[in-house]
């Protein structure tokens, strides 16, 4: 099966800022408007290059979802790797692309890429771009492992992706992206992306339709996604492991006075009323049946709730 990959034009600020924060494991490539970007599916490639002139490859990672939201949100989730200093830095950024004055009150919708893995080359091992890229693209062009290009291409983010730095430019200021030794990894195929806490945070918000699985609130600034089993326990960024709560259950559920069972029911401890002589809206929601998604592969995972109720539950 052929497997697609996209060359996206990037804003150079946003790829200086990156590449200058090694280590990273998951950016957003974001648009400074929601353009419903589907040319990809989890796990393929996406690569950018620099505006025109500077017409190279540049880096690539594991394209893992997108959708749209509050560019506040996205520098919670992400801060410095939306490539940005600021969220005051990125709001002027995102205003001088849409050509107005900006306002520090605005809080833009943006399009957001989340990429993980993500890798950027050292000048001298820029890429030119290939053949069939038109300079006048402004967004991205789409290809596919059935024909050469894609498949060079493919090659190419695999070997970056597997950090092998060393690309053997063979002497070229800038090589050309055939002129790059190929490892030749056999048949295409999707990479498994590694979420991290931003990623981990964007999926398990969109997973519960932006909506709190308890008090189904749905204003988007008040939800927080919870881990289930806390990473620093062994817990997992898997959205099996997490689930969208409004913050003020979500800080009772770190420390145990709530939870949900296995059978996901929403239970309150007993120890609010006795410690702090209140809970009554908590208490109007016990046994109440969590809001879980349809799709079983991302439900709360049996084993994280069980977890939890018997080593966070106050009971």
């Amino acid at each position: 099966m052929p497997v697609r990959l996209i060359v996206a034009v990037t804003d150079g600020e946003w790829f200086d800022q990156l590449r200058q924060r090694p280590g990273i494991s998951e950016v957003n490539f974001w648009s400074p408007s929601d353009t419903g970007f589907r040319a990809l599916q989890s796990g393929e490639f996406f690569l950018f290059k620099l505006h025109s002139p500077n017409n190279f490859i540049v880096g690539d990672g594991v394209f893992l979802h997108a959708n749209s939201m509050p560019c506040s949100l996205a520098w919670e989730a992400f801060k410095e790797n939306n490539g940005a200093s600021s969220l005051s830095q990125m709001r002027a950024r995102i205003a001088r692309y849409r050509r107005i004055a900006p306002d520090g009150r605005d809080d833009f919708t943006i399009g957001c890429r989340i990429l993980t893995q993500p890798f950027f080359l050292d000048r001298s091992q820029w890429i030119r771009i290939p053949a069939s890229f038109a300079l006048t693209t402004v967004t991205f062009k789409a290809y596919s492992t059935d024909n050469p290009e894609g498949r060079s291409l493919w090659e190419f983010a695999n070997k970056s992706l597997s950090r092998a730095t060393d690309l053997s430019l063979l002497g070229k200021e800038m090589p050309e992206l055939e002129d790059v030794p190929q490892a030749r990894y056999g048949e295409p195929a999707l990479v498994r992306p590694r979420l991290g806490q931003g990623a981990f945070r964007i999926l398990v918000t969109d997973n519960y339709g932006r909506r709190c699985a308890i008090s189904r609130e749905r204003t988007l600034p008040a939800l927080d996604a919870a881990h289930i089993r806390p990473f620093a326990d062994g817990g997992s960024h898997l959205v099996s492991n997490g689930i969208l709560f409004r913050r003020d259950i979500h800080s009772l559920f770190d420390l145990g006075y709530v939870t949900i069972s296995p059978d996901f029911k929403f239970e309150v401890s007993k120890r609010i009323r006795e410690e702090y002589e209140n809970g009554r809206d908590y208490y109007s929601l016990h046994g109440k049946a969590v809001a879980v998604p349809d799709d079983p592969s991302r439900r709360p995972d049996q084993s994280a709730l069980i977890w939890h109720n018997e080593n966070r539950f106050k009971g």
